[in-house]
């Protein structure tokens, strides 16, 4: 059965993740829907990764196979014809048999967008995090350093589970502004449960003088959840791209 790779852009606002839920709307349901409509069969949709509720995605990778002899750029036109406006495919292929979207990706690239300033922002307040104070972007950058490399993560998911393995490698941490934008942008091998959300909520309280730099090594080593602060919102994350 040929395996379809396809290559999504979604706006997460209205869905409660990628991951089908019992009692709630998520990115992979309304995506298995489509191919459901279009090859009139239900098939099991791959993901590269699961996203919390108001995650958006830039370049997010599912993967399915199914019986079909509809050529991949037919395949993309009959799911974005039935997607709503919030998803759309960019790019459908044949992918090789053994490729899986969830195992076969190396690690993942995330963005999250802080919009700064007394006014609040409007025609992107779903995909950006408000933060009225100024934020000291150096003492942000000086915090971000200490967690480049390979880590215990520990400090930094909630719903720990003691059982599972927190060392996660993160390659570059990079944080820059855009006029009023910070835009942090993080890449590494793989991401615990609200993993950048607790980095982007420290990293937001070092920029706001709330803790110093040398703050998050100390966050980092302690390996205690209670050690950080809260998550930052879901609405300013957004998955770059998955690597492959």
């Amino acid at each position: 059965m040929p395996n379809y790779r396809l290559t999504l852009t979604f706006d997460g606002t209205a869905y409660h993740g990628w991951q089908v839920q019992p009692n709630a709307v998520t990115v992979q349901e309304v995506l298995e829907r489509a191919i459901e409509e279009t090859v009139g069969r239900h098939v099991g949709l791959m993901g590269c990764g699961r996203t919390d509720a108001g995650v958006h995605a830039e370049s997010y990778v599912a993967n399915f196979n199914v019986d079909s002899d509809l050529p991949p750029e037919r395949m993309l036109a009959a799911l974005n014809s039935r997607l709503p406006e919030d998803v759309v495919v960019t790019a459908c292929e044949i992918a090789p048999d053994d490729f899986h979207a969830t195992l076969s990706a190396k690690g993942k690239i995330y963005r999250y967008t802080i919009a700064v300033g007394e006014v609040r922002p409007v025609l992107d307040r779903h995909v950006v995090h408000w933060v009225r104070h100024p934020l000291d972007v150096d003492a942000m950058r000086r915090a971000a350093a200490c967690l480049v490399g390979e880590h215990d993560f520990a400090s930094f998911v909630t719903q720990h589970d003691p059982d599972k393995d927190t060392v996660r490698t993160i390659h570059r941490l990079d944080v820059e502004t855009d006029g009023r934008y910070v835009g942090i942008t993080v890449a590494g091998n793989g991401f615990l449960y609200n993993m950048v959300r607790t980095i982007v909520g420290c990293l937001v309280a070092v920029g706001r003088g709330q803790r110093r730099p040398g703050w998050m090594k100390a966050v980092l080593d302690a390996r205690d959840r209670t050690k950080a602060v809260d998550t930052a919102p879901a609405k300013g994350l957004t998955l770059v791209r998955a690597i492959y």
